[in-house]
């Protein structure tokens, strides 16, 4: 956690982070609590259970007085209005993000993604939150499911809230990467539970496909930059390396059979960051890239560290010579 920004900008305010007993919030309440750089955190979610876990982590600890646990759903306008009271920074990360789930009940996910996003923006708006930082998911980009099309929406509410703000001082912003290692659900968990149980056998969609891939170290250390450097409007896109599926399987010994079983409905082969439709709107720097929302606001972000792109190109994992060593890759397996 050294290399994550402590940054002087969250010492006074109050972080509220929906989602917060999920993968990543936890991860980010970790980090926000042992460096003790708020003024208040406001963890809400919808789970009952992962917040008794959290509240039995923390209650000992001698930051608790300045935690709140606040359980609601998105979904619900009031109760997330009555959470954003007096809070300066909300970071969105409550999402229904399993593809297959998503494309068999549409209206929940739509309900939780898209309206839920829309929540967040109007409620940001009447307590005169300071910045919100959504995060986002490559399937949002170029979807072929409803998961990738709801996130899209939901990019597309909060860059285009800059336009309805009027003269009040508050930002929106999106930050977009892939496949989180470790986090729940993923392959790697997967394939980690399969080494503990000693299963011989593995089902693989399709031997070509392939992701992009950040630590979860990584993906904190590029939040909070991005909370740091947001002007509002953008959506912030770090430079990723991908893996191929299939190798990440053989590194599993326990693992003798591979079964290929077909490409899933709203399964993508290869994901996308985003495409050569959207480079003449695109900045990038050494690590990352800004999608800005139009090209008036590419003026706003270039700067000695943000240049236009000038290229034309689809920002793909099957890049080629954008592959993890084996090396990194055996180390993903061995956290």
């Amino acid at each position: 956690m050294n290399s994550i920004p402590k940054s002087k900008k969250f010492k006074n305010k109050t972080i509220l982070i929906t989602g917060g007993t999920g993968f990543f919030g936890k991860h980010l309440i970790n980090h926000l609590i042992d460096n003790h750089i708020f003024k208040k955190l406001v963890i809400f979610s919808r789970d009952e259970q992962k917040h008794h876990k959290l509240v039995e982590k923390y209650k000992d600890h001698k930051i608790f007085p300045k935690l709140r646990f606040f359980m609601g759903d998105v979904r619900d306008r009031d109760r997330l209005d009555f959470a954003f009271r007096n809070c300066n920074i909300v970071i969105h990360a409550a999402a229904i993000k399993h593809v297959p789930f998503a494309e068999e009940n549409p209206m929940e996910c739509i309900k939780t993604n898209i309206m839920g996003a829309e929540n967040i923006v109007h409620c940001a708006l009447k307590n005169n939150v300071e910045k919100v930082l959504a995060l986002s998911t490559d399937k949002a980009s170029n979807p072929i499911n409803l998961y990738g099309a709801t996130k899209l929406c939901s990019d597309k509410i909060f860059t285009s809230a800059e336009q309805i703000k009027g003269s009040k001082k508050i930002q929106f912003s999106v930050v977009r990467y892939g496949n989180v290692s470790g986090s729940s659900g993923s392959i790697l968990e997967m394939l980690k539970d399969y080494r503990k149980e000693n299963k011989k056998t593995f089902n693989l969609t399709d031997k070509n496909m392939t992701r992009f891939w950040i630590s979860v170290n990584d993906a904190l250390k590029f939040v909070l930059n991005c909370l740091d450097e947001m002007k509002g409007g953008e959506i912030f896109v770090p430079k990723l390396s991908s893996i191929k599926i299939i190798d990440l399987i053989r590194l599993f010994k326990n693992i003798k059979k591979i079964n290929v079983i077909g490409i899933r409905a709203g399964e993508k082969l290869h994901e996308s960051m985003f495409t050569k439709d959207e480079c003449h709107l695109i900045l990038k720097s050494k690590n990352s890239f800004i999608i800005s929302p139009n090209a008036k606001y590419l003026k706003k972000y270039k700067s000695k560290k943000y240049q236009i792109l000038n290229e034309y190109y689809d920002y793909k994992s099957n890049i080629k010579n954008n592959f993890m060593s084996l090396k990194q890759m055996k180390n993903l397996t061995l956290r």
